[in-house]
């Protein structure tokens, strides 16, 4: 379909999406509510309770690949943080977006940028993931789900989703509920930039 740009009519009169369109677009929304609730249903996945811009960061404890506790609580008081979730250590998508994030650090310590990352990995594989990687940032083992859950990230079969959070001030101050992968430091930055923390 073309945008009707001659002049002769006003382009909002012709419909952006055709009958058809609107039909499968319609189709493809009720599968996948359908899928959702069938996955949750087998308890596959778990419905989450998104956080928001503005809602109180969680200052939740979690061991890290060294097996030391971390709270983000103490992260948060010392500056703005990202935390990131990932699937599962060590998988393509998930060493292109820790690989964007380290070869960014310098950058974004440089901000007074903290990063964590999180997945459901055990504490022994996240310190493979971080010493094969060469990772500056502190992995935490969220084996039981729980950092996931307070932050509201969804789970499928126990794996948390790409999700990101920068925090300031104790407070979320962006979410990207679909984070990219290999350019995920650029997003981030892009991110920063918007909040004034260049």
């Amino acid at each position: 379909m073309t945008c009707n740009v001659s002049g002769n009519g006003a382009p909002w009169q012709e419909p952006l999406v055709s009958a058809s369109g609107r039909a499968n677009f319609s189709l493809v929304q009720t599968l996948t509510a359908i899928i959702a609730a069938m996955l949750s249903f087998l308890g596959l996945t778990t419905p989450a309770d998104a956080l928001s811009v503005g809602d109180p960061a969680p200052a939740i404890t979690a061991l890290n690949q060294d097996g030391q506790k971390v709270n983000l609580g103490d992260l948060y008081a010392q500056g703005p943080t990202l935390v990131y979730f990932y699937p599962k250590a060590d998988t393509p998508g998930c060493t292109a977006q820790a690989c964007s994030l380290r070869d960014a650090f310098p950058d974004f310590e440089g901000r007074g940028v903290a990063i964590v990352g999180v997945s459901a990995d055990t504490v022994e594989g996240q310190k493979k993931f971080a010493t094969k990687h060469n990772l500056p940032f502190p992995l935490l083992a969220d084996a039981d789900s729980a950092v996931a859950r307070a932050f509201g990230v969804p789970l499928m079969m126990g794996f948390a989703k790409r999700q990101s959070f920068l925090v300031r001030d104790g407070k979320i101050a962006w979410v990207v509920t679909s984070a990219r992968t290999g350019d995920h430091a650029a997003e981030v930055k892009e991110a920063l930039a918007q909040l004034g923390l260049q």
